[in-house]
């Protein structure tokens, strides 16, 4: 046994140290599935492995490190190895960009870089660098791809609008997986149609709905920046990779290249695409269930790797999580537009002239289909001003909201008090909510909650009062014709789908000529400041109701208008002596002969018609008679010309008549009958002093026109003394 082989122990290798070094670095240059360079003090390779599978080892040695891999950042990288070669510590897993000599296309390296030590150890002038090379291109699109599908995930169903589901879209594939995407959707389905089921046919128009572009593609205007040429229509042409796709349903993988022969069937996307260097093509149809939605374009530009079959695999997962939420959103918008169109349908159609009330409202369109604004004539020149809302979005929060309008109209007609009004339609409430509740299990609706609330208020331009509950509603604002806001509290009722059993309270509050008032869903009146920035907007001069309502909702923020909302601004007036005409007379036999003289001389000083004044003289001697016979003291009769005429018979029993049917050999029992058939419309009201019995009749043309002369020639006769309203 050799001394060497005696001082290295038993089983140790054959040879001397070097031999074993020797033998270690051929064992690593040869064997190793990473790659190995040997670099210079200069940083040039003098000794290397395969580095990359497919490459010849010989043509990289001899130059630099950062030269022999042509990286993007050569700099950099260089930089760095001076930092190991001066003793700083080894370079760990540093991820540079380069290309090879054989292989097309950018690279990807992890490089990591150690200091070959001289004789005299760490102390001493380095020999060289180890750099080790491993090639994760492949690893590298492949985490791409991933996070690509990630970000779609993320990024793609959060909305329920399609243009913004479509730009979310581009935006996750932008840049990281595409440098050009192009959404189309048909465009019947934005329009509100059923996708139709594939194949397209060719000239099917498509309309874009989002684009996006990375900042490498040249801008040719098809691109743009985000959304330049969103909107824009094109019809689909025959044999392209479009068409084809939009055929059988698959996606394509397409080389662009002047060779290609399908661009003289579609020049403009040719030209684009020529325009904006794309070299490779991936187009994706949007399906659902067989139906077609739209295109899905993602081109690749300039130096970018061109696609291949793996992308278009983690293009078709995208595109079908993009078709699932363009889909949602679809039937949203749809469902959104047929319930906005009941909405409005039900809501009134033109704003209603009242006798002592302007009026004008504001209705945002939004998520909330379910809020609504009423303006109601009453007896007596009063008004009835209702605003509420039903919350929730889609058709069966407008059909709630209809049903409950429906019902107030009616409960308005009756001459209720306000809290009375409110505490029947809380009972119609209660009796939907039950029925809702008895819907069989799978129905969705049974386990959606009803929630709405309602604000009522009726002014009275005579004694200039007005009368206010509210349900589950905020109640109404009020600025005086000073411009400072007038205090009213009215006690909250419960909402009228709450099981809250809490009695309504009113309150009343006495109102000089020309205050505003503000009537308002929930929406508006949240956030900070919101009653007073309203109140605030109310108290500007000159401006008309109209203006007023455009300034409030221009100082909203922007997520109440996405909300939806309502708000009725009304200003209030009075009745001109000039139209109307009260009596006061006595508890006596006599009395309804007095009336019907008293009624002629008013009714021919307003210039109305012979039947006009004798259906009127008949009508009130009916009231009186009924007043002198069954009522007592106080014993008033009050004339109301508007666009109808009112009469209105007031005295201090509580007692209500009712309309008989009298047989041909009664007597009596005919009054109230004959006054039904001589009015359009006649009730009874109660107040704490008694009850008002009434009646309007309908005018002639003619004589409605003189009315409205009348009113005018009043109006103007008021503004002239007391300035404009």
């Amino acid at each position: 046994m050799s001394d060497a082989e005696t001082a290295a122990g038993p089983g140790a290798p054959r040879g001397g140290p070097d031999q074993l070094d020797e033998a270690l670095l051929a064992t690593l240059f040869t064997q190793s599935a990473v790659g190995l360079g040997v670099l210079d003090p200069q940083l040039r390779l003098v000794r290397a492995n395969s580095l990359i599978e497919g490459e010849d080892v010989g043509e990289y040695l001899g130059h630099r490190f950062t030269d022999a891999f042509r990286l993007d950042d050569p700099d950099g990288t260089e930089q760095l190895m001076k930092r190991v070669l001066a003793g700083e510590g080894p370079a760990r897993d540093h991820l540079v960009r380069g290309r090879l000599r054989r292989i097309p296309g950018d690279r990807e390296f992890l490089v990591s870089v150690y200091r070959l030590d001289g004789p005299g150890g760490p102390g001493t002038p380095a020999l060289g660098l180890l750099a080790a090379v491993v090639d994760v291109t492949e690893r590298q699109r492949a985490r791409a791809r991933n996070a690509a599908l990630t970000a779609v995930r993320d990024a793609v169903g959060g909305s329920l609008d399609v243009a913004v589901t479509c730009r979310s879209f581009a935006d996750a594939l932008v840049p990281g997986f595409a440098d050009l995407a192009v959404v189309e959707v048909v465009d019947d389905v934005l329009r509100g149609a059923d996708p139709p089921v594939g194949p397209l046919p060719p000239g099917t128009p498509l309309r874009r709905a989002a684009s996006g572009r990375c900042d490498t593609v040249r801008d040719t205007g098809e691109g743009g920046a985000r959304d330049r040429s969103a909107g824009v229509t094109r019809r689909l042409a025959a044999r392209t990779p479009y068409a084809l796709a939009t055929t059988d349903l698959r996606a394509r993988l397409v080389p662009l290249g002047p060779d290609n022969p399908w661009p003289a069937t579609d020049p403009d996307g040719g030209r684009a695409a020529a325009e904006t260097g794309a070299h490779s093509l991936i187009v994706v149809p949007l399906t659902l269930r067989g139906a077609v939605l739209g295109l899905v374009s993602l081109y690749r530009c300039g130096a970018a790797e061109p696609f291949d079959e793996d992308d278009v695999s983690l293009a078709v997962s995208a595109a079908t999580r993009a078709a699932l939420g363009i889909d949602n959103a679809r039937r949203y918008e749809r469902e959104h537009i047929i319930a906005s169109t009941v909405q409005r349908r039900l809501l009134p159609q033109a704003e209603r002239q009242q006798a002592a009330v302007d009026t004008a409202h504001v209705l945002l369109p939004g998520r909330d289909s379910g809020c609504w604004f009423d303006t109601i004539a009453l007896s007596g020149a009063r008004t009835a001003l209702v605003v509420g809302g039903v919350a929730g979005e889609g058709l069966q929060s407008a059909i709630a909201m209809g049903q409950l309008r429906t019902v107030i109209q009616a409960l308005a007609g009756l001459d209720l008090e306000p809290e009375e009004v409110l505490a029947r339609l809380k009972d119609t409430a209660d009796r939907l909510a039950d029925e809702r509740a008895a819907l069989p299990p799978a129905d969705v609706l049974r386990s959606e909650p009803l929630s709405a609330g309602c604000v009522y208020g009726v002014y009275d331009p005579f004694t200039r009062t007005c009368t206010v509950a509210r349900a589950g509603h905020p109640a109404p604002l009020i600025v005086g014709p000073d411009g400072r806001a007038v205090a009213l509290d009215v006690p909250e009722g419960p909402g009228l789908f709450s099981t809250d059993s809490a009695l309504f309270a009113p309150a009343t509050v006495t109102l000089e000529v020309g205050s505003l008032l503000a009537f308002c869903t929930a929406e508006l009146l949240s956030g900070e400041r919101a009653a007073e920035r309203i109140t605030e907007t109310m108290a500007r001069p000159g401006r008309s109701l109209q203006q007023l309502g455009d300034d409030i909702v221009y100082a909203l923020p922007d997520d109440t208008r996405s909300a939806g909302a309502a708000l009725l601004l009304a200003r209030t007036g009075t009745v001109s002596d000039h139209l109307v005409a009260t009596w006061d007379l006595p508890q006596d036999p006599t009395t309804p002969a007095t009336a019907r003289v008293l009624v002629r001389d008013r009714l021919q000083g307003w210039g109305l018609g012979e039947d006009t004044v004798e259906a009127t003289e008949l009508i009130v001697s009916e009231l009186v008679t009924n007043a002198v016979r069954y009522g007592t003291p106080p014993l008033r009769l009050r004339l109301l010309l508007d666009s109808t005429l009112t009469c209105e018979v007031h005295d201090g029993s509580p007692a209500s008549p009712h309309l008989r049917h009298a047989r041909t050999v009664d007597e009596g029992g005919r009054g109230l009958f004959i006054v039904s058939r001589l009015a359009s419309h006649w009730g009874a009201r109660h107040g704490p002093d008694g009850k008002v019995l009434w009646t309007e009749q309908d005018l002639p043309e003619d004589e409605r026109n003189g009315a409205e002369d009348e009113r005018n020639g009043a109006e103007d006769e008021r503004n002239g003394a007391g300035g404009e309203r």
